[in-house]
């Protein structure tokens, strides 16, 4: 029977319960993990596991239905941009809280820290060493993912792949002196309101690189199997838009955390 509106309902699919209840197993693993219960680890490991799994079966469903089946019509395509702005907006919601904690802590330091901030024993990390370093990596790779964004507008396929290789090794070294930076920290997130505010704020932006990579992965396949057009490439366009708001979230937290609260 041909279908009389421009609307994709959705059939039945295990992966959103799925995904959920091993998103509580790695929270809960996580958790368990931190205060050193026994299988702590194990359940985050595995919880972990499984999101990759769901994520990479829900993706080749979204995949079959949209590339496939041509059940993504303009109609469909405009509500998802909708959701990829609002699941956007509800992000930076998130960050906000991290951002607020930090300047609470840091505009009206407490006795307890010495009544100064940075508080008094802590020995802040050089804002103009790794972390700018860091910075004009992750910039850069904004510009290449635009770089690729404009080549699959104009149809040329070998730039945009190029384009989405470059991103992927930009993040891929993002994430690299990231970890090395953690490693050499004189501090940890047991240090007080300095360490968890710092080690909250940046690790779970390190969490949001690690998933725009994967998703420009994602990206990248898709492009070398000529599923994107220049008129059909809205998983490119979620993936860019996701990409853009980890740079700018990035650029605050290096002008506030790393340069303006380590002086």
């Amino acid at each position: 029977m041909r279908q009389q509106h421009p609307f994709h309902l959705v059939d039945p699919s295990p992966w959103p319960i799925f995904s959920s209840f091993a998103a509580f197993l790695t929270t809960t693993g996580g958790v368990l993990y931190m205060h050193a219960y026994s299988g702590g680890g194990i359940m985050l490991s595995f919880g972990f596991a499984m999101i990759l799994y769901s994520m990479f079966l829900w993706w080749r469903d979204i995949v079959r239905e949209a590339t496939f089946e041509g059940h993504h019509t303009q109609k469909v395509q405009l509500g998802l941009r909708y959701g990829v702005i609002l699941f956007i907006v509800s992000e930076v919601m998130f960050f906000v809280a991290f951002f607020w904690a930090f300047f609470h802590s840091s505009l009206a330091p407490t006795v307890e820290i010495g009544a100064v901030w940075p508080p008094k024993g802590i020995q802040v990390l050089d804002p103009w060493q790794i972390p700018f370093l860091n910075t004009i990596i992750l910039l850069s790779s904004g510009a290449a993912v635009t770089w690729a964004h404009h080549a699959i507008i104009l149809a040329y396929k070998d730039q945009a792949i190029q384009g989405l290789i470059l991103t992927i090794i930009l993040a891929v070294l993002f994430t690299g002196f990231q970890a090395f930076e953690y490693l050499e920290a004189p501090f940890t997130i047991s240090d007080g309101i300095y360490g968890s505010t710092f080690f909250l704020a940046t690790g779970f932006h390190g969490f949001h690189v690690f998933v725009g990579t994967v998703f420009l992965i994602i990206c990248l396949i898709r492009q070398m199997k000529g599923h994107f057009t220049s008129q059909h490439h809205f998983g490119f366009e979620a993936a860019a838009w996701y990409w853009h708001f980890v740079d700018v979230v990035w650029l605050f937290l290096f002008v506030s955390i790393y340069w303006w609260g380590g002086v």
